[in-house]
């Protein structure tokens, strides 16, 4: 704007007056303050911008810097967590290992142990059929001809050959569950209650028993080896019962591929302590005076219902009669040999 001014003065021809120069001069003075205060107003923005850069930028380094602490911590932390997971996989893997060695070395012991049973079992058949053969040859002959100890010795051999004979049958029913079972089907499950029922159809008729059933469903199994667990089950029920004519009761319900089974009775019932004992090889709660038996029929039951996948158990209270649950499944599966 000064310079367009001066020009001007340059134009009219004449020189310019002393005041037109100084006034032109304070023009430009006024021009450069103005300058002047634009580029301090430009310095003072950048140093603020150079500040808010220096805060961003420190504040930046204290973010980076937690930043990095945190991710040092984290990656301790993993690093310690891999390595827990390390370890603990490491340790189930030898479990599972071990395991497995368990399973296989139950799996041989039982195998061995089943062959055991069968082969003590036959082999003690012959000399006990000889033994029982000549007691029953000294009590046809002998008995009232000698004195009384006589005859209660050949009554005390004779019954022990009879235990005995029980004994070996039931040892080879259990060693046989795993060996000589039968393929597994579907078949209805009153097929083997019926069964049951006809084999003891002696023992029902003299104890005046009373064997019931709602309707049973069709299921996936060994319909021999079920009927041996129906038969052994309603026998104990109809053999420990209390002043009552037994009554014995069969049902079911099922559910999600599975069927349990529940056998109810009027007996003596079982003191809740000594239910898990029933199951093992064995056990008996009553002596053999008061109730004969091998103690193995329990156990017969157990390892078939195992050989199913299923499970076996009673619920009972003395003087309340028990209950005998299993279960079994009613759709086809893998056999559990």
């Amino acid at each position: 704007m000064t310079a367009h001014r001066i020009d001007a003065l340059h134009d009219k021809g004449t020189g310019p007056t002393a005041y037109e120069v100084q006034l032109a001069t304070l023009n430009i003075l006024e021009d450069f303050n103005d300058e002047k205060e634009r580029l301090q107003e430009t310095q003072r923005a950048v140093l603020n911008i150079l500040e808010d850069l220096n805060e961003s930028h420190e504040e930046l380094q204290k973010s980076r810097d937690i930043l990095e602490v945190k991710v040092a911590e984290r990656t301790a932390e993993l690093v310690q967590s891999n390595r827990q997971l390390r370890d603990e996989m490491e340790e189930r893997r030898r479990a599972e290992e071990a395991l497995q060695r368990r399973s296989e070395e139950l799996t041989r012991s039982n195998a061995e142990l089943e062959q055991f049973a069968y082969i003590a079992s036959h082999d003690l058949q012959e000399p006990l059929r000889m033994i029982s053969s000549y007691v029953q040859l000294l009590s046809r002959r002998y008995k009232g001809k000698l004195d009384e100890d006589a005859d209660d010795f050949i009554g005390y051999a004779s019954d022990g050959a009879s235990r005995m004979q029980r004994l070996i049958n039931d040892l080879l029913a259990y060693s046989r569950v795993g060996t000589r079972g039968k393929d597994f089907e579907i078949d209805n499950l009153e097929k083997a209650l019926t069964r049951a029922t006809d084999n003891l159809h002696v023992v029902i008729k003299e104890q005046k028993a009373s064997v019931t059933s709602d309707p049973l469903p069709a299921v996936y199994g060994d319909i021999g080896q079920l009927t041996q667990v129906f038969q052994n089950l309603l026998d104990n029920a109809i053999k420990f019962h209390g002043d009552e004519p037994p009554r014995v009761h069969v049902s079911s319900r099922t559910g999600e591929g599975e069927c349990t089974v529940a056998v109810t009775d009027n007996g003596i019932g079982i003191a809740p302590e000594f239910t898990n004992r029933l199951f093992v090889l064995f056990q008996r709660l009553h002596t053999r005076k008061e109730y004969p038996g091998t103690g193995l029929g329990l156990a017969i039951c157990k390892r078939i219902v195992e050989r199913h996948g299923g499970r076996i158990w009673v619920e009972s209270q003395p003087g309340r009669g028990s209950t005998f649950f299993f279960t079994i499944k009613t759709t086809k599966r893998e056999e559990n040999r």
